[in-house]
């Protein structure tokens, strides 16, 4: 033992190394939830979460830390699932039985192109507000889908998870200004009663169901999480442990949950109050959400927010693409094995024209298609909690990897909390309510 200030040095220099090295792996690791937190900022806060604030004011923010919270087990499954086993979540299904298999391939079926169109069509709406073409009809829809799609198509993953990256940090860093802002500036209108009376009307309800279908995210894109985990592992060629996995996920789940509440207070501060609401038509409801930064940061903010904003809603849709794509693809090669494999870009392909045509349908009803989509994937969403639920609790995954005791009851919960918000739609739509 050398003397106290040679054991200080080489105490501080192993420390300083093995901080390094945590660093070096958790770049490594970086990645699959940063896809994740792209693909719920899009609509579920640009969209439904500025929506929630201007209407209801600052009502809905317990709702939206329930929904974020009551639905966390669910995503991290996906990731949990699969760093444990080097397979994906779908893989999981296919082990649960073929009926489980086939449960999430009809879910996915169900809901995929209108989620595909409702963030294509909000994309595209931000960047004719970016370019101030005023509306470029569904030649806005077209040119952003054919552009995902060569993207993807060439670089696939790399590209994505470069892409994310930075516009990720564009906009948070954008919104925590503007939020700071706001709040400093206080209420663009006096304070009002709490709109709780609205909240209970049947369209109120029905924006509530909506809101929390994709708050922060729908739950069947849990199986992306894992398709990213291990598309990252062979991009990279490491493995990273479990908790360093889990970790990445927790960071960026806590970021899109905080984000959420921020775009509620943003909606609540800049829009509640005034007679001003969010408009339907595409470049006119992205301008009027660029609006609540410029008029907190300033004018001369509108480029670098505009561009922001169409930056991360473009990220979102190359990564529901992605998403979907990949899934598609698994699917198939476990529910019909023997049939060759198509490739990658046959999946893009196809997702692309269902998803044109869908959004072509709903024209220029932009808060029409978003709801619809959000809501049908809430519906969706207790089945493929369920069956998370059993991958992560069952005998095929080691023990060491299960989640312990207070994230099992936190998932019961969950699960207790997507059926009742499920039935209570299906009982509002089935009643004839909300047409009263």
């Amino acid at each position: 033992m050398g003397p106290p200030g040679q054991v200080c040095a080489l105490a501080l220099q192993e420390g300083r190394a093995g901080l390094i090295s945590r660093a070096s792996r958790f770049a490594k690791t970086l990645g699959p939830g940063l896809l994740f937190a792209s693909t719920a900022i899009g609509v579920s806060h640009l969209v439904q979460s500025t929506r929630a604030g201007a209407e209801f004011g600052l009502l809905l923010v317990g709702a939206v830390v329930a929904a974020n919270a009551l639905k966390y087990p669910f995503f991290e499954y996906g990731t949990r699932y699969a760093n444990a086993t080097g397979t994906s979540i779908i893989d999981g299904y296919a082990r649960l039985g073929r009926r489980a298999l086939w449960l999430y391939i009809g879910t996915t079926a169900s809901t995929m192109l209108f989620v595909t169109a409702a963030v294509g069509a909000v994309g595209a709406a931000f960047f004719e507000n970016l370019l101030g073409l005023g509306g470029t009809g569904p030649w806005g829809v077209v040119g952003l889908f054919g552009a995902c799609c060569a993207i993807l198509a060439v670089g696939r993953y790399r590209v994505l998870d470069s892409l994310i990256k930075v516009v990720a940090a564009v906009l948070v860093s954008s919104t925590l200004a503007a939020l700071a802002l706001a709040l400093a500036g206080g209420p663009a209108a006096p304070a009002a009663a709490p709109a709780a009376g609205a909240l209970l009307e049947p369209a109120g309800l029905l924006f509530l169901v909506a809101l929390m279908g994709w708050m922060p995210t729908a739950i069947d894109l849990s199986a992306w999480n894992s398709l990213w985990t291990l598309e990252r592992m062979r991009q990279t060629r490491f493995r990273p442990r479990l908790r360093e996995a889990l970790l990445e996920f927790r960071l960026s789940y806590a970021l899109t949950s905080g984000l959420a509440v921020a775009f509620v207070v943003l909606g609540a501060y800049m829009l509640h109050g005034t007679g001003r609401g969010l408009p339907d038509g595409g470049a006119a409801f992205a301008g009027a959400v660029v609006a609540l930064y410029t008029e907190t940061i300033g004018a001369w903010s509108w480029i670098v927010i505009s561009a922001a904003a169409f930056s991360i809603m473009f990220g979102t849709v190359i990564a529901v693409f992605d998403g979907y794509s990949r899934a598609l693809r698994r699917c198939a090669e476990l529910a019909l094995p023997r049939r060759a494999s198509l490739p990658y870009p046959a999946f893009l392909a196809a997702v692309a024209a269902g998803s044109l045509a869908v959004a072509l349908q709903f024209g220029g009803g932009l808060k029409d298609l978003v709801d619809f989509a959000t809501s049908v994937s809430f519906l969706a969403a207790p089945a493929i909690a369920v069956l998370n639920y059993r991958l992560v609790t069952g005998s095929r995954l080691d023990r060491a990897a299960q989640p312990g005791a207070a994230l099992r009851a936190l998932s019961v919960a969950g699960i207790a909390f997507l059926l009742a918000f499920s039935a209570a739609y299906v009982a509002i739509r089935a009643s004839g309510w909300a047409a009263a």
